[in-house]
C-alpha cells in the first residue's frame, strides 16, 4: 500500500475519534448548515450533527481505492497516480477541517463560515488545476464530457486550459475572505462558470478535431 493511502486510512480514523470525543459535549440540537451570509440556518440531530462528516469521508475514501481497480482506463490513472493520491488526501485534511469548523461551533468557539471556506475550497480548486494538467484520460477523475472521453487530444488541451482555470477560480475564491457578506460569490461563480464553459470548449475543439 502506497505511504499517502496509509495517512489518508488514519486520518479517516482519526475523524471518526473525533467525533467520538466531541460526543458527550455537543447539544441535543446542532447547527449544521449556513446560508450565504454565514447565519445558520440548519440543524440536526445529536448523532447525525457529529458524525455526518467522518462518515461522508469514509464513503468519499472508498472511491479513492475503487477507482483505480474499476476504470476500464485504469493504466492511465496510474500513470498520474501521485498527483490523484495527494488530491485525496488535501479532500480527506478539507473534511476533518470542515468535521472541528462544525463540532467547535456547537461548542460556541466559532469561526465565520465565510472565512472557513473560500480558504478551504480555494485550496481544493488550485489544487484541482494541478491534478487537471496531469491527468490523463480516465471515467472518474478530470473534465469528463462525450469529447474528451473520445478523443486523447481534446482531453489534454480540455485540461491543460481547465488546469490554468481552476487555478484562477482558487485565487478568486480566497478574495472572498475579505467580502464576507458576499463570499459565497466568490466561490461559486467562477467555478461554475469555467466548468460550464469547459464542457463547451471539449464539445468545439471535438468537433475541429474529426473535421
Amino acid at each position: 500500500m502506497r505511504k499517502i493511502s496509509i495517512i489518508i486510512l488514519i486520518l479517516t480514523i482519526f475523524s471518526f475519534l473525533i467525533s467520538i470525543y466531541f460526543y458527550p459535549k455537543m447539544p441535543e440540537r446542532m447547527a449544521s448548515h449556513w446560508n450565504q451570509y454565514g447565519e445558520v440556518d440548519g440543524y440536526s440531530k445529536k448523532i447525525w450533527g457529529t458524525f455526518l462528516v467522518p462518515f461522508i469521508l469514509f464513503l468519499t475514501i472508498l472511491l479513492y481505492f475503487l477507482i483505480p481497480k474499476i476504470d476500464p482506463l485504469k493504466n492511465n490513472i496510474l500513470k498520474f497516480i501521485n498527483y490523484y493520491d495527494a488530491f485525496f488526501l488535501i479532500l480527506c485534511i478539507f473534511f476533518i477541517a470542515l468535521h472541528l469548523f462544525l463540532l467547535l461551533w456547537n461548542i460556541n468557539i466559532r469561526i465565520n463560515p465565510n472565512r472557513f471556506f473560500p480558504i478551504g475550497l480555494g485550496v481544493l480548486f488550485i489544487y484541482v488545476g494541478i491534478l487537471l494538467k496531469h491527468a490523463k484520460r480516465n471515467w472518474f477523475v478530470g473534465i469528463r464530457t462525450p469529447w474528451t472521453l473520445s478523443n486523447d487530444n481534446v482531453w489534454q488541451k480540455t485540461h491543460l486550459l481547465g488546469s490554468k482555470l481552476f487555478i484562477i477560480a482558487g485565487i478568486i475564491s480566497f478574495l472572498g475572505f475579505f467580502f464576507l457578506k458576499y463570499s459565497y460569490l466568490f466561490v461559486l461563480i467562477p467555478v461554475i462558470s469555467f466548468s460550464f464553459f469547459l464542457i463547451i470548449y471539449s464539445y468545439f475543439l471535438y468537433q475541429k478535431e474529426i473535421k
